[in-house]
Parts: C-alpha cells; sequence; structure tokens
C-alpha cells in the first residue's frame, strides 16, 4: 500500500474531486484525498494524500502562493471568467500607480466576504448549489489573512486591462473576492482571469507532476510517493530512541519535554513515525504511520530535538 503525498500539477477543466477519480484509477487505490480545493478553471499544485497519508491531510501547512490575473471592467456571477458577464464598465482611466494603492488594501487580515459560487456551506447547502438555483443567500464575512501580494505585471492597453499579481496567504482566502473587491474599490469592477497556484505548504510548482508525467512514471515503475515528513517539513522534529519510539507506536504518553504542539515524531534510525502533540507535560501520539513497527533494544529512552 503506497504511504505519502503526490504533488499533482492540477490541470484547468477539471474538479479537484475529479482529480481525486482520476489518482484512485491510476494508482488502484481507493484511499486517496487532497489538501486544498482548486476551482476547475485554475491550475496548479494539488496536494494529493495516498493511503494512511490521508490523516496528515489536516497537519499540513495552510499557507498558499498564487499567480493570478484580475480583469478590470467587468463585473460577473462567480468572480470569474466561468460565470455570465453582470456589468462591463470602461476602465482605461485606470493607472498603475492607482492600482499599486489599492492593492495595499488587500495586505494583512483581511474581512472577507467568499463568493456567491463557492463550496462553503449555509445551513447544510453549498453556496455555489443555491446559487444554481436562484437562491443565493447573505454570507457573513470570514477573517483571512494576506502575507504579501506583489503586483508582477500591469497590461492596460488592449481590450480590458489586466494585472497580473503574486499573493502569498493564509487559509480560506479566495483570490476571486480579491479580484472582485479591488474592482469595487476601483469603481470600475474587477473579476479573476486566470489563477495559478505555485505553491501549497511544502509543495511548489516546479516539483509537481502533470497526469502525463504520473502516468509515465507508473508505466516505468518509476512512481514513488513523497515521503510524509517533507509535507510536514514546517512541523518541529522531535527523534526518539527505539524504546520511546515503540511506546510512541503502541500510543503511551511520554513524559518527555519539548515543544507545545504538534510534531513530527521520527525513530532515530527508522524515520517517520507519525504526529505526536506535547500536552499536560505529556508526548501523545496522534497519527501513527503505516508499518511503524520499530524494533526494541537496550538504548535509553530518551527523545533529541531537531
Amino acid at each position: 500500500m503506497l504511504f505519502g503525498f503526490l504533488n499533482l500539477h492540477k490541470p484547468a477543466g477539471m474538479t479537484s474531486h475529479d482529480c481525486i477519480g482520476k489518482v484512485r484509477r491510476l494508482l488502484s487505490m481507493k484511499k486517496v484525498g487532497h489538501g486544498g480545493t482548486l476551482d476547475p478553471s485554475a491550475t496548479g499544485v494539488l496536494p494529493i494524500a495516498l493511503g494512511r497519508a490521508t490523516r496528515l491531510l489536516t497537519y499540513l501547512p495552510s499557507d498558499k502562493v498564487y499567480r493570478a490575473v484580475i480583469r478590470l471592467g467587468m463585473t460577473t456571477t462567480t468572480d470569474d471568467l466561468a460565470g455570465d458577464v453582470i456589468e462591463t464598465t470602461e476602465a482605461g482611466h485606470i493607472t498603475q500607480a492607482m492600482l499599486e494603492s489599492a492593492l495595499t488594501h488587500f495586505q494583512g487580515p483581511l474581512q472577507q466576504i467568499p463568493p456567491a459560487y463557492s463550496a462553503i456551506q449555509v445551513d447544510g447547502k453549498r453556496l455555489y448549489d443555491l446559487a444554481r438555483q436562484g437562491k443565493p443567500v447573505p454570507v457573513k464575512p470570514r477573517s483571512v489573512e494576506v502575507y504579501d501580494l506583489k503586483l508582477l505585471d500591469w497590461r492596460p492597453m488592449g481590450e480590458w486591462p489586466e494585472a497580473e499579481v503574486e499573493i502569498a496567504c493564509g487559509a480560506g482566502t479566495y483570490i476571486r473576492s480579491i479580484a472582485r473587491d479591488l474592482g469595487v474599490m476601483l469603481q470600475v469592477g474587477g473579476t479573476l482571469a486566470q489563477l495559478s497556484r505555485t505553491r501549497s505548504g511544502g509543495f511548489s510548482l516546479v516539483d509537481s507532476l502533470t497526469f502525463a508525467a504520473l502516468e509515465t512514471q507508473l508505466e516505468q515503475q518509476q512512481f514513488r510517493p513523497i515521503p510524509p515528513d517533507v509535507g510536514l517539513q514546517i512541523l518541529p522534529t522531535l527523534t526518539l530512541t527505539a524504546d520511546l519510539a515503540q511506546r510512541f507506536v503502541w500510543g503511551q504518553k511520554l513524559p518527555i519535554e519539548t515543544h507545545s504542539g504538534y510534531l513530527q515524531v521520527h525513530h532515530e534510525t527508522e524515520g517517520f513515525l507519525g504526529i505526536g502533540k506535547y500536552e499536560d507535560g505529556h508526548l501523545k501520539a496522534k497519527v501513527v504511520s503505516a508499518g511503524a513497527t520499530p524494533t526494541r533494544n537496550a538504548s535509553n529512552a530518551e527523545g533529541t530535538e531537531g
């Protein structure tokens, strides 16, 4: 059974769920999950967990980086080009200075209203289902954070002025909402024209696999999952001696002074054991890796932090 992660380069035109289904078929396995939905029209990094690594998805870093093209002068039902055009407005007067000034308002902690077409649930129903039924509901703003926002290119010429930006943000941030709200601030309307996720936690676009590359590796029997500790590299690491490692795998509480919160736990010679959490003066196992059955020996019971 495969155990680890796949850094998939999601193509445009597929939902994240579609990608999971295709990975299941290619790898002939049922237990597959992803670490963050991408809209069907978006491309880029889609972290996929294989086998028991699906239990680790909760612990993946939530920070993400996107490249986006925002079209000004257009408002759509979905806040991207997949929706119907609601209104168009002349935007030829927008200058780079005006744009840069407006973009400063979209950095730091924000209160953001998600798009009407999104997977967020209200009373058990997803917003996009309600919107398609002609029953849109008011949505409360949500707290999100944008760590950095850079203007990469400004293209004022042509039918529609467009700004290419790079956005580093936390979990739950909708880039479509930023495009929409930027247009509102500039009083011309705005919508998302293009989106690519270039990083998600410890996974980057340059290291991602397209479906074609994955299929080639499988045909040549060269595919190997990314080890779980690579995807979880943001977490502190605690290395245990063999005796303590065995007790960790058995689910025993370990009286070890270490970092508070969640940690990667490793055997001193056999590698990744799972996820632990230090609380109430003890290390407790939260997730134990598949096949984590370290050999016990007579070494001293102690842990080392790394």
